[in-house]
């Protein structure tokens, strides 16, 4: 099938390379503008263009895509069916409309579970043990077409926000092979949501980073894992402001007021939470300071018990 594929960030890549393997035609890429990183401040190339390029597939970033000019351009590359992944910008009506076979779009969670822009972290933050893929039509409401296909998997209760990315992308992928191939043979699924089910995965703020010690363990375990990469929770420690990478849930109970430290030493930072569980701190980040273990932490800051 002749495809026009959209994505941005490395979520999409695996997208874009399996469609190439499966020996599908992809006439062009849109993705977002380079953007400045790192501390010189270089434009550097989203990921999806680097793996565009590395194909010889033509790249196109436009700024706007409600002047009409990508919808010329679209037009010109005449596509079959339009693919997107991650693209992070919205497609105005006439651009869903262009595609005869129409546009679909890969997305990282169990719709109409977490629609909107973060929902693995959601996913996580939220304790869930499931999370998935689903292939659906794109629709004027955001993340509310038509599905045609879903794939499940555990969340495992140490797996974090990055990692369960990485699994779901080769999900995602893998899902959207057969939901392009079921396109072309006329035998797609299209299965309406239920509207009435929808949650929301609104983006990240640093908001949600301080850290409730009034809340379980299993709670505060879980926001560090969703909060990752960005923007990370965050508590103080004896004044210190820190960035907690990683934490355990001890089988452990206290009647300590939540935020007592309770232990500090090689093993890490031991504190009270809600309802008498106990979190450790295992990596965290000073303001200032590198990531680091939390022992190497209490070699510079030490904590008096």
């Amino acid at each position: 099938m002749r495809i026009l594929f959209m994505g941005t960030p490395d979520f999409a890549v695996p997208s874009l390379e399996a469609l190439l393997r499966a020996g599908h035609q992809v006439c062009g890429v849109f993705t977002q503008p380079d953007k400045p990183k790192n501390r010189g401040m270089k434009l550097l190339p989203p990921p999806v263009k680097v793996c565009a390029q590395s194909h010889e597939i033509p790249v196109y970033q436009p700024t706007k895509l409600r002047d009409g000019t990508a919808l010329a351009l679209i037009r010109e590359l005449a596509p079959e069916l339009i693919v997107v992944a991650a693209y992070g910008r919205i497609l105005p009506d006439d651009i869903l409309a262009a595609p005869p076979v129409g546009c679909i779009t890969v997305h990282s969670s169990l719709l109409p579970a977490y629609r909107g822009a973060a929902p693995i972290n959601w996913a996580v933050l939220n304790g869930d043990r499931e999370s998935g893929v689903t292939i659906m039509h794109m629709a004027h409401d955001l993340d509310a077409g038509d599905i045609i296909a879903q794939a499940v998997t555990p969340i495992g209760p140490e797996e974090t926000a990055p990692e369960l990315y990485q699994r779901l992308a080769a999900l995602g992928a893998e899902l959207l092979v057969q939901a392009v191939a079921d396109l072309a043979a006329g035998t797609a699924a299209r299965t309406p949501q239920d509207h009435s089910r929808a949650t929301l995965a609104p983006m990240l703020s640093k908001e949600l980073s301080p850290m409730d010690w009034s809340r379980t363990a299993g709670q505060l375990h879980d926001q560090v894992r969703g909060l990752l990469p960005w923007p990370a929770a965050v508590t103080t420690l004896n004044g210190t402001r820190c960035k907690v990478f990683s934490t355990v849930v001890l089988d452990a109970r206290t009647d300590a007021a939540p935020g007592t430290i309770l232990r500090a030493d090689k093993a890490g930072i031991d504190v009270a939470c809600g309802g008498g569980g106990v979190l450790r701190i295992d990596q965290l980040q000073p303001d200032g300071g590198k990531r680091m273990k939390a022992a190497d932490y209490l070699r510079g800051h030490p904590i008096s018990l």
